[in-house]
């Protein structure tokens, strides 16, 4: 099948929403080429890692899974992404069967953590929810209050084995594991979602901290997330997601040949004052294929913004059709 431009452009965008109020903006955007849709939270239950009660009261399996349906409605083959993460957020509390909580996990062996992974996906899969942002590879051994409460550990072989064990379980159960946010951010002074920060860790520690990549590259994770701010060893300028050089690292040294998914792209720490275009565009043009963005009337002027500059050769069309591709590709197994 041949895809436009437009069409293209709108299957590399994945929208975040922080309720299931998106069908007045997604229906549209399904319509023109968009496949993806991550159904997040809110600011406050990201910085508290839990879900308020008022969502826990109000938010049933019945309404999520009508919300989604709705969407799949127009779009069959649609990613439907979510935050849930073993120790971290999880977006799909009192909708899913849980993930083991950490302390459990050190009594569990490597295949039971991975059936208990595997039962929660096959609980989301039921939602309709296709994708998993997790699991949280980084190792953080020094400061860094955008990841405090959401990680695995601060022993990178530790990390490594509970990232293996889930993205096997979780993918098992025909649920697309996004290993998070490569290469690892062992220390920032700030959150990247609320200022512009940038890792200057040293490149033999960040391989060393990247254990857990490896891992869930050897056990089969369909895709992997950059982070969002620069990697200072491998990229000054440029924040992990919107870097050749970081890609290039990924793809090579890594040897991973999957979905490569941005971390938020409006984030201070990635756009460093450019426009959320501009950086959308970087992003792609550095390698990456599914863009995380804000939802929102704005998705097509972007979506419009990013055809134009592949028209205009400020994007290569082979670049963005390779994006594309991959989006389209991982979507289908859903």
């Amino acid at each position: 099948m041949t895809f436009t431009l437009d069409q293209d452009a709108r299957a590399v965008l994945l929208p975040a929403f922080d309720n299931l109020d998106f069908a007045g903006v997604m229906e549209p955007f399904l319509d023109r080429g968009g496949v993806s849709v991550l159904i997040g939270e809110t600011r406050a239950e990201y910085v508290a890692r839990d879900m308020s009660r008022e969502r826990l009261a109000s938010e049933t399996p019945e309404l999520f899974r009508a919300s989604v349906e709705r969407l799949k409605a127009r779009c069959p083959e649609l990613i439907v992404a979510v935050d849930q993460e073993l120790g971290g957020i999880q977006r799909l509390k009192g909708l899913a069967p849980p993930l083991p909580a950490l302390e459990e996990t050190r009594t569990l062996s490597d295949d039971e953590v991975a059936e208990r992974c595997r039962v929660s996906a096959e609980g989301a899969r039921k939602l309709g929810v296709t994708m998993f942002l997790a699991p949280v590879a980084d190792v953080v051994d020094g400061q860094n209050p955008w990841l405090r409460g959401r990680t695995m550990g601060a022993d990178a072989r530790t990390v490594a084995r509970l990232a293996s064990a889930f993205v096997t379980g979780v993918q098992r159960a025909g649920v697309t594991a996004v290993t998070k946010h490569f290469p690892g951010f062992n220390h920032l002074e700030a959150d990247p979602a609320l200022v512009d920060v940038s890792l200057h860790t040293v490149l033999d520690r960040i391989m060393a901290n990247a254990l857990p990549f490896r891992a869930a590259v050897e056990a089969g994770t369909r895709a992997v997330m950059t982070g969002p701010a620069p990697v200072a060893a491998l990229d000054e300028r440029n924040a992990a997601s919107a870097s050749a050089a970081v890609i290039a690292l990924l793809r090579g040294e890594f040897g991973f040949e999957g979905l490569i998914v941005s971390d938020d792209l409006d984030a201070p720490a990635t756009m460093r004052g450019a426009s959320l275009l501009d950086t959308a565009i970087a992003s792609l043009g550095a390698g990456a294929d599914l863009l995380l963005v804000g939802g929102g009337a704005h998705l097509e002027a972007l979506s419009d913004g990013i055809a134009a500059a592949t028209r205009e050769g400020r994007l290569p069309a082979g670049r963005l059709a390779d994006a594309a591709r991959r989006v389209r590709e991982n979507a289908a197994r859903c």
